[in-house]
């Protein structure tokens, strides 16, 4: 399991992912109100395209995540078989109106389906 660990700041940053500030605080928000739990990205085959981003709160990461200690609030980890997929993303918490929608800006996408639930990668 590769670790990670990072002092709070605008944006969290590494070679598997970026967290923005929003982002950090709309995790920690969601973990907040189940202790100890962190938050796992994965990928699942889906849609039109490819993939689709998956975001759990799970009590533990699995063997082989990559682990971010983003704060004292918020672990992030990345399920191995999804790092080559979301390398150097940049994960952004918007707000769009009245709702709030989190970006995967990812350079490694060169297909996105027109709905948006899915993305090919090179």
């Amino acid at each position: 399991m590769q670790v990670e660990t990072f002092t709070p700041s605008k944006t969290v940053s590494g070679d598997a992912v970026q967290l923005t500030d929003a982002a950090i605080r709309h995790f920690e928000s969601k973990v907040e109100k189940t202790p100890g739990h962190v938050v796992r990205l994965s990928t699942k085959t889906s849609g039109c395209t490819g993939y689709a981003y998956v975001l759990d709160i799970v009590a533990q990461a699995t063997a082989g995540d990559t682990e971010l200690h983003v704060s004292e609030q918020l672990t992030f980890c990345i399920a191995a078989d999804a790092l080559p997929l979301v390398r150097n993303t940049e994960i952004d918490y918007v707000k769009e109106g009245l709702n709030g929608v989190l970006k995967f800006n990812n350079p490694n996408v060169v297909a996105e389906c027109g709905c948006g639930e899915s993305f090919n990668v090179s």
